[in-house]
């Protein structure tokens, strides 16, 4: 057989080597290789590189199959790791609401007569409440439309209990209602059949409204048949009561309206710290201080009392149109009870006498019809230079009276006299029973 060039064999190696040849080239190759050491020591070394490249591309394919696994398992750890934020957040969300709901289910009741419930501000165009009690509770108010009896209570969840009050720290419960607000209330309890008795001033000068004081002009509740039809009710009505200043000087000028004219009037008053709704130990700015302003008491001073005197006129209640009142009020540190200073001037001047007889002999339709609240004698003259005092004298009558002291002639005034009622009697609370009261015996109530 011809000898095959070196360079041919040699060429042939790496496929030889791979096993890739022909059975004859092989046979060629290798029968070359016997004889030929040149390229024998070629084969070696061919065989030995491939080896290497072989191993070097396993290597680095093992190596590529390791970062794909480890990037795998990366992308395994994320998908995870935001899987598992996201349960969190919603495991947190259900806990909260869960908490939230269970905490605000369960309620803790305060009812109206143990709240404490006083009107701290009444000004023109808004009311301010004020209850004793303590704590982030919700005023809640119902009607039964069976038996007409609204019911007033507080509710605190635990939540506020425990939690609301950290980020919000509380102080006695305000309860805040603008007169608009007030009126389409009052009004919607009445449309519902319910009598209405409110102590605030939302209503006080509604011409349909009567505004009583049961010895002084209970004849205007004669206006409530024309308030029904413009309600559209049969038996729901609302009947108010006049400011609790007035409480201490109007009954006093009463008396001497019809006979002598009272034509004009100036008042101070004197209002003690209940009437905010505050003790000496909530308003510790009153101690050793007089404060020369009230929120909207002289409006009403000098207003409210034109009502009262005023006459039922078709289907409104008309003002009267004397006397001119000029008021002035104060705040000073009493606990309770108004104390006014009264300027009186008339058409035709009373003696002393004539004025002293008329207090002693005056009887209201309260006193008439035997009310439970009213008192036996309604005005009450002292003749001590130094009464009437409201630490002595607030609770005559159960403090349902009005004291009268220091009657004697003016410089500019026909006389001047002192005047001294219980504000949150006569004034608040017990003035609105006693005007129920009055309704409740004329059959309003029926």
């Amino acid at each position: 057989m011809e000898k095959i060039n070196c360079n041919v064999i040699q060429d042939i190696l790496p496929l030889y080597i791979d096993d890739v040849v022909s059975d004859d080239t092989k046979e060629l190759v290798e029968e070359h290789l016997q004889n030929c050491e040149i390229c024998q020591q070629v084969y070696h070394e061919t065989k030995t590189d491939l080896e290497n490249d072989m191993k070097i591309s396993a290597q680095t394919k093992e190596s590529s199959n390791e970062a794909n696994d480890l990037k795998s398992f990366r992308k395994f750890l994320k998908k995870r790791k935001i899987k598992t934020i996201l349960l969190s957040i919603a495991a947190t969300i259900v806990c909260f609401v869960a908490v939230f709901t269970f905490m605000n289910k369960h309620v803790t009741y305060i009812s109206y007569k143990d709240a404490g419930i006083t009107i701290v501000e009444d000004n023109k165009d808004e009311v301010k409440y004020k209850t004793n009690i303590k704590g982030n509770y919700r005023w809640k108010t119902s009607l039964d439309r069976e038996t007409g009896v609204m019911t007033i209570h507080f509710e605190q969840s635990l939540w506020e209990k425990y939690v609301s009050c950290i980020f919000y720290p509380y102080d006695n419960l305000h309860e805040i209602l603008k007169k608009d607000e007030i009126k389409a209330l009052e009004e919607r309890y009445a449309k519902a059949e319910c009598p209405v008795v409110p102590n605030n001033s939302a209503h006080r000068f509604t011409p349909n409204v009567p505004m009583v004081v049961p010895e002084i002009n209970a004849d205007h509740i004669e206006i409530i048949p024309a308030q029904r039809k413009r309600l559209g009710t049969k038996r729901g009505f609302i009947a108010v009561k006049s400011n609790c200043s007035l409480q201490s000087y109007v009954p006093a000028l009463h008396p001497l309206m019809k006979e002598f004219g009272v034509n004009k009037a100036l008042v101070c008053t004197y209002q003690a710290i209940s009437g905010a709704g505050k003790t000496f130990d909530r308003m510790p700015e009153i101690v050793d201080n007089v404060i020369p302003y009230i929120g909207g008491e002289e409006e009403k001073s000098e207003r409210e009392p034109l009502k009262l005197w005023g006459h039922i006129e078709g289907d409104q209640i008309v003002n009267a149109e004397k006397p001119t009142i000029t008021a002035q009020c104060f705040r000073v540190p009493v606990s309770d009870g108004h104390t006014a200073a009264v300027f009186v001037s008339f058409d035709k001047k009373p003696t002393k006498e004539q004025m002293l007889e008329a207090w002693a002999n005056f009887r209201g339709p309260a006193q008439e019809l035997n009310l439970p609240s009213a008192p036996k004698q309604f005005l009450h003259y002292f003749t001590e230079p130094d009464r009437p005092q409201p630490k002595l004298d607030r609770n005559t009558e159960n403090g349902m009276a009005v004291c009268i002291g220091r009657l004697r002639e003016d410089t500019l005034f026909d006389y001047k006299f002192a005047c001294m009622s219980h504000n949150t009697l006569r004034g608040a609370a017990g003035g609105a029973v006693l005007l129920a009261e009055l309704l409740a015996a004329k059959g309003y109530f029926d």
